[in-house]
């Protein structure tokens, strides 16, 4: 079951991040081809994210850039 309350924190964190990333705009045309293109994130990140690493090497990755980029808190999150 889906905690709504964190999809809707991790939501509005992504978009954050999103926004300062690529701008308003460029948020927006994401979004859309997103959603024009009926886009499977899992299937896209297992052909280009991962493709050739193994389990190892994807955590040894994931552990890495966590370190490099904390995650900042989430508006109301409690710390």
């Amino acid at each position: 079951m889906i905690d709504n309350a964190n999809a809707a924190a991790i939501i509005s964190a992504g978009m954050f991040h999103l926004k300062e990333k690529l701008g308003v705009l460029d948020t927006e045309t994401f979004i859309a081809a997103l959603r024009n293109e009926h886009f499977d994130y899992t299937e896209w990140r297992r052909e280009n994210m991962c493709a050739g690493m193994s389990l190892r090497e994807i955590n040894d990755a994931a552990a890495e850039f966590a370190v490099a980029h904390p995650r900042p808190p989430i508006r109301g999150e409690r710390g």
